[in-house]
């Protein structure tokens, strides 16, 4: 026979109460981690950046004027600050608008740079952005994974988008070979992130790979050509960081925790479901 429903219920509140800190200890530990994360991006973009433009492209970027080359590395600051940014937007309640983001300005030098190459990534986040993923203040061990999970994919996704304004604003610049029209930078990232393609080796943060071009115009300048273009991953810019290493491995261990937390809950939540069954039945029965 199952268990007083009260004391089930009081085994439950005392879960609750411990999912609760649980959820204000991982809320801390990825305030810390996405506040290091934006540092190491910005570092890391910089690098990838220096050696696409010295070992990739060098001749490229020796075709740009002191000044193209000034406002080019100025673009790619401020995007890595812009990203920064947005790695702290689902920790906060409040809503920014898209003209409150620091914008690059305008670069003639640099084939004109277009700001919205820029501007356009704050919003894909700041529009996505919604209360309930801001707080993590809660005794759902389900919803506070799907606010974790939510967390996880909008770091993903910002990297993702910064790779390809970094490449769309090194390509303006014309260190970036023209003739790679957006899609096929945006294919060839794609087959990077496969397991089945075969990437050559190269630094961390830079994609490098073979693929081939057709021209429809003129054949004889299809061919096969090697790309090398920005790529951030997550995990080679934890690789290269010791403090952010460090503070995954604690977002690490307090997802075990919640895990343990999360099936004891269901556990006693099923518990209590039987009980509450088997007091039904006793309660409808009658002799004969």
């Amino acid at each position: 026979m199952a268990r007083a429903i009260e004391r089930i219920e009081q085994d439950i509140a005392a879960l609750q109460e411990a999912i609760r800190a649980i959820a204000i200890e991982l809320q801390s530990a990825y305030a810390s981690y996405l506040n290091t994360l934006g540092l190491a991006v910005r570092k890391q973009l910089i690098l990838a950046s220096y050696h696409l433009c010295t070992q990739g492209y060098p001749e490229n970027f020796l075709h740009l004027s002191l000044n193209q080359r000034q406002q080019l590395q100025q673009a790619i600051r401020k995007s890595g600050q812009l990203a920064a940014e947005q790695l702290l937007i689902y920790l906060t309640s409040e809503e920014s608008g898209e003209d409150e983001v620091d914008e690059v300005d305008e670069v003639d030098e640099v084939d004109e740079v277009d700001e919205k190459v820029i501007s356009s990534s704050s919003s894909l986040f700041l529009n996505t952005s919604s209360s309930q993923y801001l707080t993590a203040n809660t005794s759902d061990p389900i919803e506070l994974a799907k606010w974790q999970q939510k967390l996880e994919e909008a770091a993903q996704d910002i990297l993702k988008k910064l790779s390809h304004d970094a490449n769309l604003l090194l390509q303006k610049a014309g260190v970036l070979p023209k003739k790679l029209p957006e899609p096929i930078l945006a294919a060839a990232a794609a087959a990077a992130s496969e397991a089945s393609a075969e990437v050559m080796p190269g630094p961390p943060n830079l994609l490098n790979l073979v693929i081939e071009i057709e021209n429809e115009q003129q054949s004889e300048d299809s061919g096969l050509t090697q790309i090398m273009a920005i790529n951030l991953r997550l995990g080679e810019i934890e690789f290269a960081d010791v403090t952010l290493s460090s503070e995954r491995k604690r977002i690490r261990s307090i997802l075990v925790q919640l895990n343990k937390l999360g099936r004891e809950y269901k556990k006693r939540y099923k518990e209590k479901a039987i009980a509450e069954a088997e007091a039904a039945w006793r309660a409808s029965w009658f002799e004969d």
